[in-house]
């Protein structure tokens, strides 16, 4: 895990399982028959992915080699072969996005309600940061339509998917971390748990008072929400008004 392991940041834990295991089922192919080889690596591959710190990773972890198996297997691909989709994954998802929200979509519906607790004005500028293929984006039109809509995504491939899908907003690739947030009066993130200290820091040093921030989910550490939508969908919608006053700055 990334807690225990400061060298082995995402996504080095799922690398070197699939290429382990890799080198297990070649090497216990010379021992035993290749069943019992891809028996014994896969077992392997899945006790590895307790170095996830997080399902979704333990899930990529563990179903890596597998997977790249049963590609090659259908494919009759070469032996590097399995290579091939792990690069078409990392086109998608490049390996600096990895330590953010892997791409789940937001519900249509689930900011039902937002628009009733955050007012803004015509054409404020509303950024989706990590819009992902654009569901976070489609989801705020149906919430805040005279809003002036951007999102904000570092796939190049899901930057153009999103920009088909949302031709009303502006859409442009950058790191969300990196990005100015200062000139928004509502941000939306659709993230993950570990990255809710590092958007409360951003957010109160950065957004200007009146300003909000909205999170699906995951609540900022250490600030309490100015509301929370929830029967929407199985999920929450946290709101903050700015300033963040209590969010930690360090």
């Amino acid at each position: 895990m990334e807690n225990k392991s400061s060298f082995l940041v995402w996504p080095l834990p799922a690398l070197l399982t699939w290429l382990l295991a890799w080198v297990a089922f070649f090497a216990l192919g010379h021992i035993v028959v290749w069943w019992l080889a891809l028996l014994l690596a896969g077992a392997a591959s899945s006790a590895a992915s307790l170095w996830g710190n997080s399902w979704w990773r333990r899930l990529l972890i563990a179903a890596g080699f597998p997977l790249s198996f049963l590609v090659l297997s259908a494919s009759q691909l070469p032996a590097w072969g399995w290579l091939l989709p792990l690069a078409l994954l990392l086109l998608i998802y490049p390996l600096n996005a990895w330590r953010d929200a892997p791409v789940f979509p937001t519900p249509l519906h689930a900011l039902k309600g937002l628009a009733e607790i955050v007012k803004l004005p015509d054409q404020a500028p509303v950024l989706d940061a990590g819009c992902g293929m654009g569901d976070g984006l489609r989801a705020l039109r149906s919430e805040l339509p005279q809003a002036r809509l951007q999102g904000l995504e570092w796939s190049w491939p899901l930057v153009i998917a999103s920009t088909l899908r949302c031709p009303w907003a502006r859409v442009r690739r950058g790191d969300i971390w990196l990005a100015d947030w200062s000139g928004y009066q509502l941000v939306y993130l659709f993230q993950r748990p570990e990255s809710m200290g590092r958007a409360a820091v951003k957010a109160a040093t950065e957004m200007q008072p009146g300003s909000w921030l909205v999170s699906l989910d995951f609540q900022l550490p250490g600030v309490e929400a100015t509301a929370c939508l929830q029967g929407n969908s199985r999920h929450k919608v946290w709101i903050y008004a700015m300033p963040l006053d209590d969010a930690e700055r360090g």
